[in-house]
């Protein structure tokens, strides 16, 4: 197998994987009722300041619309909650609730021990060939379009 047939062949099946492994990593938890997407809406809130719809949208690339979708079925299952801004009354934030923090850290785990699987038998060089791979990568998709 030659060098673009092997790396085809990896990227496809492992982002099957990566999704799958992901999916069972929460089904297996107390997080049972949400899914990867949720999951990952949960990441872009984050656990810092409350963030407005509009920055949580722009982090996933989605529309406002589709996020609220969302985001109304987190907050009916106690991941989400929505804060009016001290300094507008009219701005509606996005927090996680306690709920929502404990799925955050059980994800963030997940990803945790991904990366450090990775790291742990590489060298210096092979870091920084795989950390340069993969930023070309992501690049990329960023400016497809099909």
């Amino acid at each position: 197998m030659n060098h673009y047939q092997a790396i085809n062949d990896v990227l496809v099946k492992l982002f099957n994987e990566i999704m799958d492994i992901e999916e069972k990593a929460l089904t297996s938890s107390e997080f049972k009722n949400i899914s990867v997407n949720d999951m990952h809406i949960l990441d872009a809130v984050g656990i810092q300041e409350p963030r407005n719809m509009s920055a949580v949208a722009r982090t996933l690339s989605v529309t406002v619309g589709t996020l609220t979708i969302a985001i109304n079925n987190l907050v009916k299952k106690g991941y989400v909650k929505r804060i009016r801004s001290q300094e507008d009354r009219r701005v509606v934030l996005l927090a996680l609730s306690d709920k929502g923090v404990r799925a955050y850290k059980h994800h963030q785990a997940f990803h945790d021990k991904m990366v450090m699987a990775i790291l742990k038998d590489l060298n210096a060089s092979e870091t920084e060939a795989l950390t340069t791979a993969l930023i070309k990568l992501q690049k990329f998709f960023r400016s497809y379009s099909g």
